[in-house]
């Protein structure tokens, strides 16, 4: 009799402790959500911290970061207001700071236009800031022909490319140990969003009940890494053999046009813009854009999208050129077709 008690008790005991464990929380469980930073989950699953990782974040550093940005300064640690880090340029003059490719996966100009101009976003010739944190290379591929050394180190770093694009495309000073870290801080708060990528509800599954099993890690890692580029690749352009007939075979779309010379064009050569050359809409200055068309000139319209131009005598500030990635062929003719339109000349 003693010993049926004891078993039932003995039995009583181990249901009672499944029943405990059973509604006590998963202390490793994720809470992963479409609002979870993707580099959250890539850091828990095992993914290497790159060098730009930042321990603590906090709001003061990343408002400090959005300022120098936004503004080119900002006030520092020690309560002292800075020195603009360029007197020509603020870091959104080339870049936008929201997602502006409807496809994380590839980097299609066409696809872009339509997504900025639905978004009222503008054309610009470099990335977005948004997941820039989450790239693992900078100034990729043809930069090397414009930059050489200079672009070797940036590749690599992040800190490193925004020195570049600090003391070289906006043609500032480097920025201050304060400086970057705010800056790094800011691009943190901005990095992709679980919610972004296009995770299916299969994926969902997988991603979440995959955290125990080490083994499966690296397969995670992958699929969350499938979903966004990790470079924004760059292929310099030429312009057409003949500029009277334009690039072979194209015909350009006035309308699409349009949304280039507004969405791109017009950000910088406006009145109060950064650049002195105006680009209003005045039939004579699309007469005068016509005119140079043919010629071999830094302010000709093939030349400027295709080569840019550097820092001329008297006037630092210069016009970074279109990658084929972020202005295609197609979207250049697309331009004189308006410019064209606009100026009621037909040439070609």
């Amino acid at each position: 009799m003693v010993l049926i008690h004891k078993k039932i008790l003995g039995l009583f005991l181990v249901v009672s402790c499944m029943l405990i464990l059973a509604f006590i929380p998963d202390v490793d469980s994720p809470s992963w959500d479409n609002n979870t930073p993707v580099h959250e989950i890539l850091f828990a699953l095992g993914e290497k911290k790159p060098d730009h990782f930042m321990k603590k974040i906090t709001p003061e550093l990343i408002k400090r970061g959005e300022e120098l940005i936004l503004k080119g300064q900002s006030t520092s640690p020690k309560g002292k207001r800075s020195e603009r880090i360029s007197k020509y340029y603020q870091c959104t003059t080339c870049h936008n700071l929201v997602q502006e490719d409807p496809d994380l996966t590839s980097r299609d100009p066409e696809m872009r236009l339509d997504y900025v101009a639905k978004k009222k976003l503008p054309f610009l010739q470099a990335t977005t800031f948004h997941g820039i944190v989450n790239r693992e290379t900078w100034y990729n591929d043809d930069y090397v022909k414009k930059y050489g050394d200079l672009v070797r180190k940036a590749n690599k770093s992040l800190e490193e490319s925004i020195q570049l694009c600090a003391t070289e495309c906006a043609q500032g000073r480097l920025l201050e140990k304060w400086e970057m870290n705010a800056v790094v801080a800011y691009y943190w708060s901005i990095g992709f969003k679980m919610g972004e990528l296009g995770f299916s509800e299969e994926e969902w599954k997988e991603i979440n009940s995959i955290y125990r099993n080490e083994d499966k890690h690296q397969s995670i890692i992958d699929l969350i890494k499938s979903k966004y580029m990790l470079k924004s690749p760059a292929t310099f352009g030429e312009v057409p053999n003949d500029k009277v007939k334009g690039y072979e075979g194209l015909e350009g779309r006035p309308d699409k046009g349009k949304l280039i010379y507004e969405l791109s064009c017009q950000q910088c050569h406006r009145d109060e813009g950064v650049s002195w050359f105006i680009l209003d809409n005045n039939k004579l200055t699309f007469k005068q854009l016509v005119k140079d068309i043919p010629k071999d000139k830094h302010f000709a319209l093939y030349d400027i999208i295709r080569h840019g131009t550097y820092a001329v005598p008297g006037h630092r500030p210069y016009m970074p050129h279109y990658p084929e990635e972020r202005m295609s062929n197609q979207q250049i003719e697309d331009l004189r077709s308006y410019i064209e339109q606009e100026a009621g000349v037909k040439t070609k």
